[in-house]
């Protein structure tokens, strides 16, 4: 199992330089990867105060200098809020410039924060979903380095050609997020290379990760890897409650752990919390 620091890019983590430094520090320690969530709006539910907010792929630029060999990338990006072709010269311009260490998450982002409406786009889910299999079959055509056309319902290209291919061959990995139990999410993280799991108003349990990897073999084709991630905040002071926790997930199919912070987290306690190691059983 691989392990992760996964941070939010508001507040105090929108400076670029402390960002870089945690990541460069969670690589020193031995983490496997650092991630970032990848919003556009963002407002704290106890208080109406604009909040900080930077730019995540600026900042993982940042990481991917200041480290080596972590993997790297947004967890999740809402790609029907993106321009698919844009999507792809900044995935591949992170891809060389980190060395071959990207994985790309994506979802259908959530309209909670506004992050559709208040900019004037269509917040329908089902018309986002669209977008996210249109944006996908879009982004790995371009990620091909060959010409091609596309007529969708949402976009339209014609003699399109993209150049340099993806460092990473024959793609960049794509980590496609769900939430359980709808079906759908996962039936689309089958057709890539990884499966990011969620669930509304509850925690993902090593049960459901069962069901889900098992409805996901079902229906995957290809025998390339899979990854499967699994996220939380384990004990800061109990290593075997910890890794218990954690290998529970391991023992369902899981490849991945996510240490996952929220905003009201502080600096230093993620800066404790990388110290102490990943979460190893």
């Amino acid at each position: 199992m691989k392990f992760a620091i996964d941070i939010p890019h508001f507040g105090p983590f929108s400076n670029p330089h402390l960002v870089a430094e945690l990541a460069h520090e969670a690589e020193e320690e031995g983490w496997d990867g650092f991630f970032l969530w990848d919003h556009i709006n963002f407002k704290h539910a106890e208080s109406s105060e604009p909040i900080a907010i930077a730019d995540p792929w600026i900042l993982l630029a940042a990481i991917a200098l200041r480290t080596k060999s972590i993997k790297l990338g947004p967890m999740v990006t809402p790609l029907p809020r993106r321009r698919p072709w844009k999507l792809a010269r900044e995935t591949v311009t992170l891809d060389y410039l980190s060395g071959g260490r990207l994985i790309l998450g994506v979802g259908l982002g959530g309209d909670y924060y506004g992050e559709y409406h208040d900019f004037g786009e269509i917040a329908d889910a089902r018309i986002h979903g669209e977008k996210l299999d249109e944006g996908l079959a879009i982004l790995t055509h371009l990620w091909s380095g060959e010409e091609f056309n596309y007529e969708g319902e949402h976009y339209h290209l014609s003699r399109v050609q993209f150049l340099p291919k993806p460092l990473q061959q024959p793609r960049i990995p794509i980590w496609v997020a769900g939430n359980w139990p709808h079906k759908k999410p996962f039936r689309r993280a089958a057709q890539f290379d990884g499966v990011f799991p969620q669930k509304s108003g509850s925690e993902v349990t090593p049960e459901d990760f069962r069901e889900i990897l098992g409805s996901i073999s079902i229906q995957r084709t290809q025998t390339t890897p899979f990854d499967a991630v699994a996220f939380g905040l384990t004990s800061e002071t109990d290593k075997a409650r910890a890794g218990a926790h954690v290998a529970s997930f391991a023992q369902a199919g899981a490849t991945w752990w996510l240490e996952h912070f929220a905003p009201h987290h502080t600096v230093e306690q993620i800066h404790q919390r990388i110290h102490q190691g990943p979460p190893r059983f």
